[in-house]
């Protein structure tokens, strides 16, 4: 990503796994290897994933590292599946170092508004809230790019697909509270990625087909 005085000029190299979200699959899957492990899955669990404050243990370093543990083999790859979809496009639009500071930031956030609004029971775990972060980013980068949709497969423009998606969250999260699914630190994700992207001045490209 390259800038000359306040014009932002995206990148011209592409890959499809490019080097934070190839690092970030690579983590995430060897943790959850590691979770398999009856002993080193139980010590992530105490440590690493996100605990609410009043439970006596809550650290710090768990508002990152809850992003690296996932509940079954189902969310993890999930989670890695949309990661890698439309991850690749951010890193590639964004650069490596943006993408990075975005995702990690978004995560964070995710963490720290699920935890306001809904911090009590059981631990939190998953990179979803930062996923979501990535894909309200996907939306608003490229609004005009075609999803197709597996069930059914429709094609639906970006920046709809991410609304619908949003209003899912924001409904079943008031309605279901108690669904065991963060549906708040979803939303806080894509919040944060909202704030940050108006906050850095990043633009879209124009319409075109994904």
């Amino acid at each position: 990503m390259n800038y000359q005085g306040d014009n932002y000029s995206p990148n011209t190299s592409f890959s499809i796994f490019p080097p934070a979200v190839k690092h970030l699959l690579i983590v995430n899957l060897l943790v959850f290897f590691a979770l398999t492990n009856p002993i080193m899955g139980n010590f992530l669990m105490k440590y690493g994933a996100l605990w609410p404050i009043g439970s006596g243990l809550f650290a710090p370093w768990q508002l990152v590292s809850y992003m690296f543990l996932h509940a079954s083999f189902g969310h993890v790859l999930f989670n890695l599946f949309a990661l890698w979809i439309f991850g690749q496009g951010i890193e590639n639009y964004w650069g490596t170092k943006r993408f990075t500071i975005y995702y990690f930031l978004t995560g964070i956030g995710a963490a720290l508004l699920h935890m306001w609004i809904s911090g009590t029971g059981a631990p939190t775990v998953g990179a979803s809230g930062a996923v979501f972060g990535i894909l309200i980013a996907f939306g608003m980068m490229f609004p005009d790019r075609y999803i197709i949709l597996l069930i059914p497969p429709i094609p639906i423009k970006a920046k709809y697909f991410v609304a619908i998606f949003g209003a899912i969250e924001l409904f079943s999260g008031i309605m279901r509270p108690d669904s065991g699914i963060a549906h708040f630190a979803h939303l806080g994700g894509m919040v944060i990625g909202f704030l940050l992207i108006k906050l850095w001045g990043l633009k879209g490209e124009n319409s075109q087909y994904y």
